[in-house]
């Protein structure tokens, strides 16, 4: 329960914020909606000219893009703004203020994992929720109990690896404050908008096994058209807690490494 309030006292804050800038509060609602505009409008005209790719239709690829957005929503609602925090440029361990938050009586990755919240991507999420929508309507099936368990294990698991990976990339920073990991990974998740299949193998390889944003995108995606096999849904489990529990021991090494700005 005391984790639980200081969380609540973080997204009082950010509103708060928000509420003190409302003019940044609609440039970014239109700029949210542009891109999801062009981005929605570059599908549908692509689709208007094949029926499928690498056996991926408008309905899946909406499910999958859907999935997309709902995890960029969800990355941008806190787990990026309070890893950039910690790790970003300008962040607490390149100018040493990283000392106050390991003085604070309360876990430290939980908070550097939540302290800092983006209330707009609250806007992102319902739309990919939309989109999400959108897409079961057009599959024109039954959206079964068992799918939607399915999905739902398969976005779990795909917010865990999604952490587990930005956590990592930060616990790296400890080791070379020099280098944003984390610009890395960006250009990586860009690429997890589109199915895994339509990339070539060496690519593909490299979006399931090396930097696994296809997992968090693909796998879902399937699970709520009913296309994905109970092995892949717990290989996708599997992983996920195995990338959290990697990324974990990553970042609590590096944080014995970190030497106070004092000393």
């Amino acid at each position: 329960m005391r984790y639980l309030r200081l969380v609540r006292s973080f997204v009082a804050v950010a509103f708060q914020n928000l509420l003190a800038y409302q003019l940044n509060f609609w440039i970014s609602l239109l700029h949210t909606l542009l891109g999801f505009g062009t981005g929605l409008l570059g599908m549908v005209v692509l689709f208007s000219q094949v029926d499928s790719i690498q056996g991926w239709t408008l309905s899946s690829t909406l499910a999958l893009l859907g999935t997309y957005l709902m995890l960029g929503a969800l990355r941008n609602l806190f787990i990026g703004p309070s890893l950039e925090a910690l790790a970003g440029m300008d962040g607490e361990i390149w100018t040493g203020t990283f000392d106050f938050t390991l003085l604070r009586p309360v876990d430290v990755q939980f908070l550097a994992s939540v302290r800092h919240w983006r209330p707009l991507a609250l806007i992102d999420l319902v739309l990919g929720g939309g989109v999400l929508a959108a897409s079961v309507v057009h599959m024109g099936q039954t959206l079964t109990l068992v799918n939607l368990v399915a999905f739902a294990i398969a976005l779990i698991a795909a917010v865990a690896v999604l952490y587990a990976i930005l956590l990592a990339f930060s616990g790296l920073v400890f080791w070379s404050p020099g280098f944003l990991f984390t610009w890395l990974f960006n250009a990586f998740f860009q690429m997890a908008r589109y199915p895994v299949g339509i990339y070539p193998g060496w690519l593909r390889l490299v979006l399931t096994w090396v930097v696994p944003v296809g997992v968090m995108t693909t796998v879902p995606a399937q699970a709520l058209s009913g296309g994905l096999a109970p092995g892949a849904l717990l290989g996708a489990v599997a992983l996920a807690a195995a990338l959290f529990a990697g990324a974990t021991g990553l970042f609590r090494t590096g944080l014995r490494r970190y030497a106070s700005a004092s000393s």
